[in-house]
């Protein structure tokens, strides 16, 4: 999960929302914040844990389904995993595989988010579609 970011890059792209860093050390509570805000059209809820302690090596999001499933998810530079199946929940026995992506994990939980993903895709095109004619 972690993503190098070339001096060359900048020239690119007048900012990289994979490049936040303080120092050499990615701040997951930036991470996290930013993994909310692309997911949450497609969820129930979805928000990064007050209560349990977050640092730079790790953040913890709580997400409601649209099935109403509630989970505690873990942000490290390994990825997301479920920790918990309630807010602010982390279950220390509980192991979990790790994800790549926000999008691979919710889409082994929840069809709900499955289908939202999809729709907003469709409609996306549709606008690119209409925009072209």
């Amino acid at each position: 999960m972690e993503i190098d970011c070339q001096p060359e890059d900048s020239i690119v792209t007048s900012f990289d929302e994979d490049c936040v860093e303080l120092g050499d050390v990615k701040d997951m509570r930036l991470e996290a914040e930013a993994v909310v805000n692309d997911v949450l059209f497609a969820v129930a809820e979805m928000f990064v844990s007050q209560s349990l302690s977050s640092a730079s090596d790790v953040a913890y999001i709580n997400v409601e389904t649209r099935e109403g499933n509630r989970y505690c998810l873990e942000l490290t530079e390994a990825g997301l995993r479920v920790v918990g199946y309630a807010f602010d929940q982390v279950d220390e026995d509980l192991s979990t595989q790790y994800h790549e992506t926000v999008y691979s994990l919710l889409d082994t939980l929840s069809p709900g988010y499955r289908e939202a993903f999809g729709n907003a895709l469709l409609q996306r095109l549709e606008r690119l579609k209409q925009n072209g004619q």
